[in-house]
């Protein structure tokens, strides 16, 4: 038993000695010696730094400039305060409950009749509500003019970029289920 242990750590011992002769300088000296030639032989070309701009600071006087922080220089010439339209909403005016949501958050799901009168049926998030003509959604001062069975016409106000009150008509079209009924 003696023997074979000894004979195990024998060829053992021969077999790391074996493996760590495999790690020897294999070609690495050659290596680097072409890597210091090239390293020699190469010249970097840097183009050199252009001139810094010279400096000229801005003497402000504010006797005679103009102030920079003018609320009327900054309006531009000939500008006046924006008259209320003739367009404009009642801004005071008590707000429904559905002009707290967008349009794009609606969809019109149907249509019903009432004593003669056209219901569209508005789906938000997991809420249907009945709409009838003139009454008020959205966010942007809309009134229901029509409701047809295919869609929901709606007059809105919105104010473009000069500050001025502009109509805009918007559909809300029907949207067709996708869920077939066997």
């Amino acid at each position: 038993m003696k023997i074979l242990s000894c004979k195990i750590n024998n060829a053992c011992t021969l077999l790391a000695a074996l493996l760590l002769a495999g790690c020897g300088d294999s070609d690495v000296r050659e290596v680097r010696t072409w890597m210091e030639e090239t390293k020699a032989q190469t010249k970097p070309a840097v183009k050199p730094l252009p001139a810094p701009k010279e400096f000229v600071p801005y003497a402000y006087n504010q006797g005679t400039a103009v102030d920079p922080f003018n609320p009327e220089k900054l309006a531009g010439p000939g500008a006046m305060p924006a008259a209320p339209s003739a367009q404009q909403p009642d801004l005071e005016r008590p707000r429904e409950a559905l002009e707290n949501y967008p349009l794009d958050t609606m969809r019109m799901v149907g249509m019903m009749q009432k004593d003669g009168v056209g219901f569209a049926l508005v789906q938000i998030d997991r809420s249907v509500y009945r709409i009838r003509a003139g009454q008020r959604l959205g966010q942007n001062f809309g009134q229901v003019r029509r409701v047809t069975p295919s869609a929901i016409e709606i007059r809105e106000m919105v104010q473009d970029a000069g500050g001025d009150w502009v109509e805009r008509i918007s559909k809300l079209e029907l949207q067709e289920s996708k869920e077939i009924v066997k």
